[in-house]
């Protein structure tokens, strides 16, 4: 059998597609390398959120050629994309898939005869993500990825649940619905259907919550503009089947900020549309991105982003230092934060999302949590995983349960764990 390495920088998204790959090429014949094999084929899935990504994926593409000799790279991805010449040009490189909607054409030419619709396990993992959109539309002045990935693409809704239903089969016990823009799944549709045939992500989330088999399911990130009154009902409707959590994305607290970035709310609105799920949901993990030191942000505007946080009561923080990506608008901006006063405020936000987090796993005390056990412990006889509101716990159990959903009593938070029996 032809050896095959895969290699994967970035998203969720990109972990899927190249997870379609890998199975896809197997049907063809090619066998996951040994890692003391050399491959005749690597195949590189690439990020360019940030130009450390394009350093990485240059440097993952070389070490790969260097430690497979003879080997074919074929590279593609976000990267790939955007600058096809520069990566060409590196070594063992045989070809740049620039548009992930060649892949069909791309894996028929590599001998799959039957390419599938959609993937039949995650190797190696618990957890298994399932890409249901493509494409974002957005103009937010930060952001690479809407020239990369501008198309907006939704997979059909049998394609999803039949895919869903193999991974439950396969034993993956949380399903996470990931995408580039995943509240806009359904959303090109509209444009040639009447509104009474219109399918959105409440009605993705409605269709899967109704499979049989024990299983749960998370979203990924999504934007507060997505986070409708009809999407928060159905996951109210069936909470022991969709997990408690929202990661909605924020990136700033304040107004001016947010102007600057281009994006669609302001402050106010994210906050109540946050007030508004813990109305409808029981005690929900909200989690977040926020970029600190954007272009032009002063001591007030990140004061904003505090309060903010701190009224949401997010349970994890994401902070990104703001870092100018070639080919946006935010990199040309004037009054770029100088690099101490963005570590500094850094820190500053992650001793608050310290505090909002230890607060929250502290209201979990004493109530019931569904954990899906992923690992072992320090401590022999017991266990870590993630529970269904997104902390982390540790139980009493041996290796054998990992894989599975245990039902267990939150107790004390220690070493940023929740203790569990």
């Amino acid at each position: 059998m032809t050896k095959l390495r895969t290699v994967t920088l970035g998203c969720k998204v990109n972990q899927y597609e190249t997870e379609l790959v890998r199975q896809s090429l197997a049907t063809a014949g090619y066998q996951d390398a040994a890692d003391d094999q050399v491959a005749e084929l690597c195949v590189v899935n690439t990020c360019t959120v940030t130009s450390e990504g394009d350093s990485k994926s240059r440097q993952v593409i070389r070490q790969l050629a260097r430690r497979n000799p003879g080997t074919r790279i074929v590279v593609m991805g976000c990267y790939a994309t955007r600058a096809p010449e520069e990566i060409a040009a590196l070594p063992s490189v045989a070809e740049v898939i620039t548009d992930k909607r060649e892949l069909p054409d791309w894996l028929t030419r590599w001998g799959v005869a039957d390419v599938p619709t959609g993937i039949s396990g995650f190797s190696g993992r618990s957890r298994a993500y399932v890409k249901v959109q493509d494409g974002c539309m957005l103009n937010c002045s930060f952001c690479i990825i809407p020239t990369v990935r501008p198309h907006l693409a939704s997979r059909p809704l049998a394609h999803i649940t039949d895919e869903v239903s193999r991974l439950v089969d396969a034993g993956h016990r949380e399903i996470v619905l990931t995408g580039i823009h995943l509240g806009h799944y359904g959303v090109e549709w509209s444009r040639t259907r009447p509104k009474h045939e219109w399918l959105r992500l409440s009605h993705l989330l409605e269709k899967l919550a109704a499979l049989p088999g024990e299983f749960r399911l998370r979203l990924s990130s999504i934007e507060a503009t997505e986070v409708t009154r009809e999407l928060i009902a159905v996951m109210a409707a069936h909470p022991a089947r969709i997990c408690p959590h929202l990661h909605i994305s924020m990136q700033s607290g304040s107004d001016a900020v947010l102007r600057r970035m281009r994006r669609r709310w302001g402050s106010r609105r994210f906050v109540d549309r946050c007030h508004l799920v813990r109305e409808m949901l029981d005690m929900p993990a909200l989690t977040t991105d926020v970029i600190v030191g954007f272009p032009g942000e002063t001591d007030q505007d990140f004061d904003d982003t505090c309060r903010v946080c701190e009224e949401v009561g997010f349970s994890k923080i994401h902070i990104f230092p703001f870092s100018p990506r070639r080919g946006t608008p935010a990199a040309d901006m004037p009054d770029q934060v100088a690099p101490d006063v963005k570590a500094a405020r850094g820190r500053a936000l992650a001793e608050l999302e310290t505090r909002l987090r230890q607060r929250y796993f502290a209201g979990l005390q004493g109530r019931r949590l569904e954990v899906l056990v992923e690992s072992a412990a320090e401590t022999p006889g017991r266990v870590v995983g993630t529970a269904c509101r997104y902390a982390p716990v540790e139980l009493p159990a041996e290796a054998g349960s990992i894989g599975r959903l245990a039902r267990v009593t939150a107790g004390r938070v220690a070493e940023g764990r929740i203790q569990a029996e």
